[in-house]
């Protein structure tokens, strides 16, 4: 089935450093394509440098552009609590602060209910020893992230991300 303008739609999650978060939903059918950047601060048109400071209160993450012809934003939600740990606060491995913080950007009532859904069953099911506390928040302004940190794993030829 071939796209159109009813078919592509917009998802912002953030999971820690956003390179092999991006890597993880560039590897899906449908995704056609993602940007990094940051959401969730209080700074407009935020650098990486000061982002990193934790000041601005951006999230490093990425935006996904979707065919839900081919991919369900459900499919989405999956992909992203197997790409991080969901249950580090303002943590991803050794990067530390809120602008690693775990979050699901949603749009509309519908994609919220989704996200709920999904961390009240993966809360249920025991599949992680802690809770999730991944933030479920109104998608906000995205500032995409210097041209460097795109499509950054395939610049170099590395894949996927290690949780």
């Amino acid at each position: 089935m071939m796209a159109n303008d009813k078919t592509m739609k917009e998802a912002v999650f953030a999971a820690g450093c956003f390179w092999g978060v991006e890597s993880s939903f560039q590897a899906l059918e449908g995704v056609k394509a993602t940007t990094v950047g940051y959401t969730g601060g209080k700074v407009k048109n935020p650098s990486y440098e000061l982002v990193c400071t934790g000041i601005t209160g951006h999230a490093e993450a990425v935006k996904v552009i979707y065919d839900a012809s081919v991919v369900s934003y459900e499919q989405l939600l999956n992909t992203f609590f197997t790409s991080h740990d969901p249950t580090t606060l303002n943590r991803q491995g050794p990067d530390v602060g809120t602008q690693y913080r775990s979050a699901i950007y949603f749009a509309d009532e519908s994609e919220r209910e989704a996200a709920e859904s999904i961390i009240e069953e993966l809360n249920e099911s025991g599949k992680f020893s802690s809770k999730i506390v991944t933030e479920v928040t109104n998608k906000s302004d995205f500032y995409d992230a210097e041209e460097y940190h795109q499509d950054y794993y395939q610049k170099r030829g590395l894949t996927g991300c290690a949780i």
